[in-house]
């Protein structure tokens, strides 16, 4: 038996005789990483391009022994970071959570990570089931810039206010259309987004802005940082960031934030998925909540 051809969502083997049949399991893994040295999650037509995507499918493909193509919940950008990315794939290895997750990581670089992986049914579909996403932006707002963690955060020699980042970010929660705060080159087929919840706060030294959305335009949380870190610094009054949004125009929403400071935390499924719960990462942030 060879393998003719592989489909998001399942894997078709043929025989000898022309039968098919479809992977008979599929299985659902949170990956962690830290996207510095990577052109996004996206697997790209130019294999020498690095990705996160790629390196997963390589790794768990060893450990199935057979080539493996993933789903995840939420493309990111190069550069960006992520503690919960959550992923799916069909095959017909049969194998228990931790030899996918000790196999996987053990062909991954340093920087990405396997946390858990867990059977699902195939109803489960690590982007079309999910119902809510989350990010966390992280700042550093210091006159000397830091050494340490210095791509996995965003520096700026500013003093920023958060209270005036809090009453600008409130203008944002709910459903709106988000033109002025996506990328030009964006696909989405539309615009409108809801946000359900968008916090400041302080945990550290570092500032953070939390988004809860059901879903997220390219460029998003990085547009709405730039609005809040203009605002922050007294540059802006926090009524710009309705004003832009009511602007449907992206040339009125100033500068895109570094992808640096950004990280997909969380996604929300439906309870009938028993998921392993995210414990909102990063890690080295001092809050949980």
């Amino acid at each position: 038996m060879t393998i003719e051809n592989i489909q998001l969502g399942s894997i078709q083997l043929e025989n000898t005789q022309g039968a098919t049949s479809v992977a008979p399991y599929r299985y659902a893994l949170c990956v962690e990483y830290a996207g510095a040295r990577y052109n996004g999650w996206q697997i790209q037509k130019n294999d020498e391009v690095p990705t996160i995507q790629g390196h997963v499918q390589k790794a768990l493909s060893v450990v199935a022994n057979e080539p493996v193509s993933v789903v995840c919940a939420g493309r990111t950008d190069a550069g960006v970071n992520g503690t919960y990315q959550i992923i799916h794939f069909d095959t017909t290895a049969k194998r228990e959570g931790r030899a996918w997750v000790l196999g996987a990581n053990t062909n991954l670089p340093d920087d990405i990570a396997l946390r858990w992986a867990v059977p699902v049914d195939n109803s489960f579909h690590a982007r079309f089931s999910a119902r809510e996403r989350r990010y966390r932006y992280l700042i550093y707002s210091h006159p000397i810039k830091p050494a340490l963690l210095s791509k996995g955060i965003t520096w700026t020699y500013k003093t920023l206010d958060i209270e005036r980042m809090r009453a600008a970010g409130d203008h944002l929660v709910g459903i709106h259309d988000f033109s002025s705060y996506r990328a030009v080159a964006c696909q989405a087929k539309s615009p409108v987004r809801d946000i359900k919840a968008l916090n400041v706060y302080q945990s550290g030294e570092l500032i953070v802005i939390d988004v809860q959305a059901n879903a997220f335009l390219q460029h998003m949380v990085r547009n709405i940082a730039g609005v809040l870190m203009t605002v922050g610094a007294g540059e802006a009054e926090p009524m710009w960031a309705k004003e832009v949004l009511e602007a449907k125009n992206r040339c009125a929403g100033g500068i895109t934030a570094p992808s640096s400071g950004l990280y997909f935390v969380d996604v929300k499924y439906p309870e009938v998925y028993p998921l392993p719960k995210s414990k909102l990462g990063p890690y080295f942030l001092n809050i949980t909540g």
